[in-house]
């Protein structure tokens, strides 16, 4: 088994995972949690896309200038560019639970149906 078949069947473990948990999860912190599993299964399968058994890293170097077998640096940005999103969606994420549990006083999300929401008496408006 080559290496990049072990990273495509660890990428597709993850994102499986991710799916899993944001399925059957009630919680709201482990739906979050799922999503950057699901998020960093993606990342790898990215990687794994781009890399060539047999090649070397994008850095050109004297010991490496006429060497025309690069890894591909494309799916190495994109990766990079995509943890910071994921940076940043996990951070709105994080503060849409802590709004959410702060209005509901809980975060599973059971209470998403039938139930009325609890309002500060001052932010009525009758």
């Amino acid at each position: 088994m080559s290496l990049q078949t072990l990273f495509f069947i660890n990428a597709a473990a993850l994102v499986f995972i991710g799916v899993f948990g944001i399925i059957t999860r009630k919680n709201l912190i482990k739906i979050l949690l799922s999503i950057n599993i699901l998020e960093t299964g993606v990342n790898l399968l990215l990687i794994a896309i781009g890399w060539r058994p047999g090649s070397y890293a994008p850095i050109v170097t004297r010991l490496h200038s006429d060497i025309v077998n690069f890894v591909d640096p494309l799916p190495q940005a994109m990766v990079l560019t995509a943890i910071v999103i994921a940076f940043g969606t996990t951070a709105v994420g994080l503060v849409v639970v802590i709004n959410y549990f702060k209005s509901h006083k809980s975060i599973e999300t059971v209470s998403f149906g039938g139930g009325t929401l609890k309002y500060d008496e001052d932010e009525v408006v009758s």
